[in-house]
């Protein structure tokens, strides 16, 4: 099995296992710092049972919940990786630290690319972009695997649209993870058909397509 196979159980049993939290064979990141749960590759109904008690409504990919739970959705996820991706540092980025987590939160919960929480920080380097003061744009490391780092984060406030400073912050990202021997990857969803569009055209090489289901556990 490739560590990117089921990448949110290798970093929790690998690079990120100091930030572990164990509940049977059930690992988790602490809840103010990551949603990700790792499932064992062949879940039991113990296992299962574990799960509905650690989360309401657990997310999980790659896997088909057993019956008497509900799919509340289920989306299709892209991994890519990438070893080809013509990396470079950002001479504008300035790496940015716990005291500026509220202005990322809020950059975040206005721009939408995915979960970021207090501690979320801690999961890796993360660089932005600064005008006036101003945080406008930022990108992180977020899952530690084996040999790769994922990708995430990327995001930019509307009003510095139009100046590719995702994009710059992205290659920033990945040229720190390839500096380490480390090969950059990320997800997205595939019916975010920009981002696609973007990665594809930066050289990332689509890896794995799977789903991810939202579920209630329904008891």
């Amino acid at each position: 099995m490739h560590p990117l196979d089921d990448p949110a159980r290798s970093a929790l049993t690998g690079p990120h296992a100091r930030f572990a939290e164990h509940k049977g064979t059930v690992l988790r990141y602490p809840s103010d710092m990551s949603p990700f749960i790792a499932m064992p590759p062949d879940p039991t109904d113990a296992d299962w049972l574990t799960l509905a008690a650690l989360d309401p409504r657990p997310t999980v990919t790659g896997l088909e919940p057993p019956d008497g739970w509900q799919v509340e959705a289920r989306l299709s996820l892209r991994q890519y990786v990438g070893e080809d991706v013509a990396a470079a540092p950002e001479p504008e980025a300035v790496r940015l630290s716990t005291s500026d987590v509220p202005e990322m939160i809020a950059l975040v919960e206005l721009t939408k690319p995915g979960p970021f929480l207090p501690r979320t920080i801690e999961m890796g380097t993360y660089l932005g972009i600064r005008r006036e003061g101003r945080l406008v744009a930022m990108a992180g490391e977020r899952l530690h695997v084996p040999g790769h780092t994922e990708i995430s984060a990327v995001c930019t406030h509307p009003d510095a649209a139009g100046q590719a400073l995702g994009t710059r912050l992205l290659l920033a990202v990945a040229h720190g993870i390839r500096e380490r021997g480390e090969t950059p990857f990320l997800h997205v969803l595939t019916s975010n058909t920009g981002a696609v569009r973007l990665y594809e055209r930066l050289g990332f090489r689509l890896r794995l397509e799977t789903e991810l289901l939202v579920l209630n556990p329904g008891t």
